[in-house]
């Protein structure tokens, strides 16, 4: 098991290294980046490297938040955007480019996207917070109805929107890395590194969770406190990741999904391995947005839900299968 977390590990090294130093001219744009130089020095740590850090730490977050969420309500279709956290950061992302008159400062989507996140998860925060157990069946119709609202009033703001506001906002519904500054880090690491705190100190709740409530109770796990701990730290990790890249799918339903059958069930070692696997994935996919029809670039969403799509339909044949 160690061993294979280790080779997780040096693969996503490697895959880090690569993607940074990796572009469009092969074998010899990497030789002038390492020699260095004006413009080879810019595009190398002021548009690849930070890009490539982002995807690194969205795709860590993203499967931490899929494992986490799979984990409390024990079903492995449930992603990191179940409970209307996507929804919510569209319509906040679609208000500030609505009226960016008013809100004209840098990172006024990024901005406003989080701040329509941490609505989403309020909302369903105080729903779900009316029943004593913090039952999963509210916390996943809470995120249904916020998903449903949530939609038609970016339906309603594209209607009203001009052309050029209407094209942005699609463009960043279908999530991408193109753009990502230093600055978006450091505006997701406050989230990732508070979340990940979280979730990783629960990870012995997570195992009890993901058999059934009654027995993690019985094996001395408050089950409420525990659920709203584990829907804390994955909402704050899916809003701030969100509010970077947009609404990339699946990595956080295929990561914990791929490492269960690589490290197995114990969430001591599948949180690490899918962090690992998820931020692997993340950059090889974003790598191949902005190298596979160069000089344009795919919105790695693109990418992420192409390959997403078949994977859900195997599992849930996969889990057909295995029923009967």
């Amino acid at each position: 098991m160690k061993g294979r977390i280790l080779i997780l590990s040096c693969s996503a090294l490697l895959v880090l290294l690569g993607a940074v130093l990796l572009g469009s001219e092969g074998l010899e744009g990497i030789g002038r980046l390492i020699e260095g130089g004006g413009v080879e020095s810019f595009i190398l740590w002021k548009i690849r490297a930070p890009r490539v850090i982002a995807a690194f730490l969205c795709g860590a977050g993203l499967a931490l938040g899929g494992v986490s969420f799979q984990g409390m309500f024990r079903n492995p279709l449930a992603t990191p955007y179940t409970l209307g956290v996507s929804s919510g950061a569209a319509f906040g992302a679609a208000l500030a480019l609505q009226f960016h008159y008013f809100f004209a400062f840098d990172g006024s989507l990024s901005a406003g996207a989080l701040l329509g996140a941490l609505i989403a998860v309020g909302v369903v925060w105080l729903t779900a917070r009316l029943r004593p157990d913090f039952s999963p069946i509210v916390l996943l119709l809470a995120g249904v109805a916020m998903t449903f609202f949530f939609s038609s009033m970016i339906l309603l703001i594209q209607y009203s929107s001009g052309l050029t506001d209407s094209f942005r906002l699609m463009r960043w519904l279908m999530g991408g890395l193109a753009g990502a500054e230093w600055q978006d880090i450091l505006w997701l690491l406050p989230f990732l590194l508070s979340g990940s705190l979280i979730l990783i100190w629960r990870t012995r709740d997570l195992d009890l969770l993901s058999i059934s409530s009654e027995i993690a109770a019985s094996r001395g796990v408050d089950v409420a406190r525990s659920r709203q701990a584990i829907f804390l730290g994955s909402s704050l990790i899916v809003a701030g990741v969100v509010a970077v890249c947009g609404p990339i799918g699946f990595v956080g339903m295929m990561a914990p999904h791929i490492c269960r059958i690589l490290v197995g069930n114990r969430h001591a070692v599948l949180v690490p391995a899918s962090m690992l696997f998820g931020a692997l994935f993340l950059v090889v996919c974003d790598t191949a947005a902005r190298l596979i029809f160069f000089p344009l670039e795919l919105p790695v969403g693109i990418i992420t839900a192409f390959l997403g799509g078949p994977f859900f339909l195997w599992l849930l044949i996969r889990r057909t299968r295995t029923a009967a």
